[in-house]
């Protein structure tokens, strides 16, 4: 799905550059969007767009109540983006936009000593089973933020430039299982009902994560 979105992104910038007759820039960006690759075509005199795509690996370890978890991120993003100059030939500009937002974990528990404490009820390891679930955000996320540098302005082709800005992606969508749990029914049907209270703690826990910073710095060329 990531890959079809940015593939219709990429190709629709294209035929906006086409569309325009005019020169374009491609840029190659580094930041907390990971790498990325945009194009930027001209709009206006003093109005660009970027569309572009950006990827990102981020593992990490996250503690929720009394459970530690191995978070695996996979943070994906497609651009568009609106870069407004307050005047000719002024390398600062404003930035609106939105985001197709692919940004997700997957996490695991980690039992500690052999066993999870869950909602206060403790249980081993081989009652709970694989404590697994996935955490993602909402795909249509807005961004707003500043920049300096225009890629298709002044003499040389090879430019740099950088955002910073946010893009609000929301509440985060928990879900949370137990998987392999091999007991009674009664032990079973109380873990399921804990792990439903440490799912909503995960959830209230990733609240942090509404708004995603980005600081990114860009090589751009024109042709």
């Amino acid at each position: 799905m990531f890959a079809k979105h940015s593939a219709l992104v990429l190709a629709a910038a294209l035929l906006a550059a086409g569309a325009a007759h005019a020169q374009v820039a491609a840029t190659l960006d580094a930041g907390t969007t990971g790498a990325g690759l945009h194009l930027v075509v001209p709009m206006e005199t003093y109005l660009n767009g970027r569309f572009g795509v950006n990827a990102f690996n981020h593992d990490m370890d996250k503690r929720s109540g009394a459970v530690d978890y191995d978070m695996k991120g996979k943070l994906r993003t497609v651009d568009i983006l609106f870069d407004w100059y307050l005047r000719e030939g002024s390398p600062f500009r404003l930035t609106g936009g939105i985001l197709y937002n692919d940004n997700q974990f997957h996490a695991t528990g980690k039992a500690s000593s052999g066993s999870f404490t869950l909602n206060g009820n403790t249980y081993t390891a081989a009652d709970v089973g694989l404590l697994t679930g996935t955490v993602k955000f909402r795909k249509a996320a807005p961004y707003f933020g500043i920049g300096w540098g225009n890629p298709l302005a002044g003499s040389k082709r090879l430019q740099f430039s950088g955002d910073l800005g946010a893009f609000y992606q929301g509440n985060a969508d928990v879900h949370l299982v137990s998987l392999g749990c091999t007991t009674s029914n009664t032990v079973c049907s109380a873990i399921a009902h804990d792990v439903a209270v440490e799912q909503a703690r995960v959830k209230s826990d990733m609240q942090s994560y509404k708004f995603y910073p980005v600081l990114r710095a860009s090589v751009s060329y024109r042709f």
